[in-house]
């Protein structure tokens, strides 16, 4: 199967041996996202619903870069540090989308990258 990298200047450059995201076919793997401020450089984290914004943000970044939306994704994985924060997670998360849902996992996790409160990361098609 063929892939290609898919990367964009309108989200935060990887901080590891990674992509943002691979297209595998008709498939787009999105490495997890974290609120990275693609300008700045700086963590966007004044709360967890802004934190939350500014991942999802980066998310439609990468999903426009590779012609695709919202719509698209077929599933997601959300990491929490700290599972209280799930109903605000989800209240801003679910704004994203009209209806026919992903699939989705949460999991709390003792850590993220830069002690981040949520990373997220999804699998979409065209």
């Amino acid at each position: 199967m063929k892939k290609k990298i898919i990367t964009s200047i309108s989200a935060p450059a990887p901080i590891g041996p990674y992509s943002q995201a691979v297209m595998a076919g008709k498939l787009l793997f999105v490495s997890g996202q974290i609120a990275l401020n693609a300008v700045t450089g700086q963590l966007v984290m004044s709360d967890i619903e802004t934190e939350t914004k500014q991942v999802m943000q980066n998310i439609e970044a990468i999903l426009v870069e590779a012609g695709l939306n919202f719509g698209s994704i077929i599933k997601t994985t959300i990491f929490l540090k700290d599972m209280n924060n799930f109903a605000k997670v989800n209240e801003v998360y679910g704004s994203y989308f009209n209806g026919d849902f992903p699939a989705r996992e949460t999991v709390e996790v003792s850590k993220l990258p830069k002690d981040v409160n949520v990373e997220i990361s999804v699998v979409a098609g065209e």
